[in-house]
């Protein structure tokens, strides 16, 4: 018996990973989610976190935790079905608001998403939060072969917020890509206005630098920015009022936002490309399938919002009220595709 359950075990081993290799080899998804607090339960000194401790004010408990990490397994794979196909689970996947390297150990290990082999990418930020950026990978059909955190924030203004992460990795096609995660300063304080600027000059001229070194490379930036595309942050200082070098995916988007604030939805969840992605003659093996970018909005990312007759996103914590949710955003994702 003990034999023939390993024999099984094997057998559907050597199935998935031919299955990995076999299928999706000339598509990829690539998505962008902001999860919203992705803390484990320990109070670690070295970061401002206490509050998600089952003693802390968010009563953050190993349930409450698990729940969540579950919830993000079962969207990443949702996202994987919304294909119109068979099951084609994200190549990558950005994140804001992790913790650290555990909370991304248990979420590829400790849920579902163990049967597709992601790894992930991490560096520790000087945030005060806590909060940090990550990209999941699947470990079959990616590889990093460089990454660095970038640092964005500035000591002597006591200014300090997430590193952009960048990765760059090939397909197992060969394909490279080179990817920008970011989560820009938010709307809180008036000073940060400012700084958002700066953030989103730097990452331009990271984008630049890149796309100069490496003609026929994808370059992708995705995160949370906390602007809309048509605020002067995006459109002015990382656009350069559409240059025509990067093409910002949810700028021209049909659908309502990725976040929802007091009943105003917007897409403050974005995904920009390199222009070699665009156009027909060019030196990049990849190209866009679409010509927009995408909200995951399925049904069980939203709730009913009272108050403004709509919906709005089904969230984990509103303010120290635990709901149960998954986020306060939705999942962003862009398809490429290998040129015929």
């Amino acid at each position: 018996m003990r034999q023939m359950r390993f024999l099984t075990f094997l057998f559907l081993s050597i199935l998935s990973l031919t299955y990995s290799f076999a299928y999706a080899q000339d598509s990829y998804r690539l998505v962008f989610w902001n999860v919203e607090n992705l803390f484990d339960t320990q109070d670690d000194s070295t970061r401002n976190d206490d509050d998600f401790t089952p003693q802390g004010q968010y009563h953050w408990t190993e349930n409450r935790y698990r729940s969540k990490q579950n919830h993000l397994a079962q969207t990443i794979i949702a996202v994987g079905e919304n294909t119109g196909g068979a099951l084609q689970m994200p190549l990558v996947v950005g994140l804001a608001e992790v913790e650290n390297d555990k909370v991304l150990r248990d979420l590829c290990r400790g849920t579902s998403l163990r049967n597709f082999r992601y790894d992930a990418v991490h560096y520790d930020s000087p945030d005060r939060r806590g909060i940090d950026n990550a990209l999941l990978y699947r470990s079959t059909l990616f590889q990093p072969f460089f990454s660095r955190n970038i640092c964005v924030s500035d000591s002597s203004q006591n200014f300090y917020t997430r590193d952009i992460l960048l990765v760059e990795g090939a397909t197992n096609q060969g394909d490279t890509l080179v990817i920008l995660v970011n989560h820009f300063p938010s709307k809180r304080s008036s000073d940060n206005d400012r700084w958002r600027f700066s953030v989103a000059k730097r990452l331009r001229y990271i984008m630049d630098t890149v796309a100069a070194a490496h003609p026929s490379a994808a370059i992708i930036a995705m995160g949370d920015f906390n602007v809309a595309p048509d605020e002067p942050e995006i459109r002015n200082a990382l656009m350069r009022n559409n240059d025509g070098r990067f093409i910002n995916l949810m700028a021209d988007s049909d659908q309502r936002g990725s976040y929802n604030y007091q009943g105003y939805w917007s897409f403050l969840d974005q995904i920009i490309v390199s222009h070699n992605l665009a156009v027909a003659d060019t030196v990049c093996p990849l190209r866009l399938r679409s010509e927009r970018g995408r909200a995951f909005d399925a049904g069980f990312l939203l709730i009913d919002d009272g108050k403004n007759l709509s919906q709005k996103t089904f969230r984990t914590y509103l303010g120290i009220r635990y709901l149960g949710g998954y986020s306060d955003h939705l999942p962003v994702y862009i398809d490429l595709e290998r040129r015929k």
